[in-house]
């Protein structure tokens, strides 16, 4: 829900962390596979980052992204 000041709660919401956490895993194991040189592995991580993505958009649209029915918005 959003304020008076047209504030769209910069993404404090489940689909934000739940998508943000996915693809900072997705990233942390794609630095490891390129620095051991698994290039399937970095290929295989950079796909994990287009589901980050998908799954908080799909969050987003089930009602949990910011401002949405299912989110609980929390004082800054």
């Amino acid at each position: 829900m959003s304020n008076a000041t047209g504030d769209p709660g910069h993404g404090h919401s489940p689909a934000a962390w739940t998508a943000v956490i996915i693809m900072l895993v997705a990233i942390s194991i794609g630095t490891a596979a390129l620095f051991f040189e698994q290039i399937w592995l970095v290929w295989a991580s950079a796909g994990l980052v287009l589901v980050g993505a998908i799954v908080g958009w799909i969050m987003t649209k089930a009602g949990y992204g910011a401002g949405g029915p299912k989110s609980n918005p929390k004082a800054h």
